[in-house]
């Protein structure tokens, strides 16, 4: 564990008692009072998750906007000044370098891109490879960034803000001193990412706390983070999506524009289009008793190999399994009926409507 990377709340979170493990080649918390406990109480009050560890790589310059149309899937053209975009990092195949969230800082100039951890070195190494011109920074080590999630998630922040807190919409975000404050997120809920200076980390987060504590407020860490995600099916780079995944066949055709521009991979998702997608990915529930993991193979009743689990979990919502993975385009219909092949035995499930859990904003 000594050759890990801290962010700069690692100490707070061994005063919290925190479980570390080593995630991504970075020493992070897994859980703190437990996965269930932390999970509820994002769905019921606010939980605090560090997310310090994700990458900050911005682009400048008259040739940022030009860059960043070439390199990934949405239209970034369309992003006003405090504007946030869900999207791709594309490769000639039509697959993913990463996804990622694009901020615009100002329009056709300045753009924030947040990657993800695991993916930080190689994003870069890809953006300059295939750079239009841009001048492209890696700060992702000037950087923390602090996630404010769930239901009391924007009474909170005001709270720590005070007089300063103009909260934005969805997908926008403000600039707060040297803060970024976006309301996005990975869980589902209402909530907010706070991008800010390193060293202001500690104090940020202790305030968060503290304030919090007649919210509820909880420091929340990755376990419960994946659960959250997963009850919504959201995807997970290295799970549902990778540089071998076809942006289509993992149901994220609404952040390819292929009315913009020329992009990397354009050319092969068109191909793809033309010769017919292959596989899907579904949300399923299980029937038979049984929790699906990643990496489990579905087979159909007649023993046929079809798809594979991508992610599995005890939903702590709806106290049932469920699970995320691929089927072949012909057994993907919601209704359908297929087995999860779980420590050699089959068991069956259904593929059902997503996201599992209806999240009220």
């Amino acid at each position: 564990m000594e050759n890990l990377k801290k962010t700069p709340l690692c100490e707070e979170h061994i005063k919290l008692n925190a479980r570390m493990v080593d995630f991504a080649g970075w020493y992070m918390p897994v859980q703190y009072t437990g996965v269930i406990d932390e999970h509820q109480n994002v769905r019921n009050n606010v939980g605090l998750f560090d997310v310090s560890h994700m990458g900050e790589i911005f682009f400048k310059g008259p040739k940022a906007l030009e860059t960043l149309q070439w390199l990934t899937s949405n239209d970034v053209s369309v992003l006003e000044n405090g504007q946030a975009q869900y999207s791709l990092l594309m490769n000639p195949q039509g697959a993913m370098v990463d996804d990622i969230i694009i901020y615009c800082l100002e329009k056709n100039k300045n753009y924030l891109v947040c990657v993800n951890a695991s993916n930080a070195d190689k994003d870069f190494s890809w953006m300059k490879a295939n750079n239009k011109g841009a001048e492209i920074i890696n700060e992702s080590n000037n950087w923390a960034q602090i996630a404010i999630q769930g239901p009391k998630a924007e009474a909170l922040l005001k709270d720590v803000l005070g007089e300063k807190a103009t909260t934005p919409k969805y997908f926008q975000f403000t600039q707060v001193d040297q803060l970024i404050v976006a309301r996005t997120g990975y869980t589902g809920e209402d909530g907010f990412e706070v991008f800010l200076p390193k060293d202001q980390a500690v104090k940020f987060w202790q305030d968060l706390l503290a304030k919090g504590q007649k919210y509820q407020a909880s420091a929340i860490g990755l376990g419960a983070r994946d659960t959250l995600r997963t009850e919504m099916k959201y995807s997970l780079y290295g799970h549902e999506i990778d540089d071998t995944t076809n942006a289509f066949e993992a149901g994220l055709g609404w952040v390819v524009k292929m009315s913009k521009p020329d992009f990397i991979g354009r050319a092969a998702l068109e191909a793809s289009k033309k010769k017919g997608l292959k596989q899907k990915l579904i949300g399923f529930k299980m029937i038979d008793k049984g929790i699906p993991r990643a990496g489990y193979d579905l087979f159909s009743f007649d023993n046929v190999q079809i798809g594979r689990v991508t992610s599995g979990t005890m939903s702590p919502t709806l106290r049932e399994p469920i699970g995320i993975g691929y089927l072949n385009l012909q057994n993907a219909e919601i209704g359908q009926e297929f087995f999860v092949q779980i420590r050699g035995r089959n068991c069956k499930a259904v593929v059902v409507k997503t996201p599992f859990v209806n999240v009220k904003k």
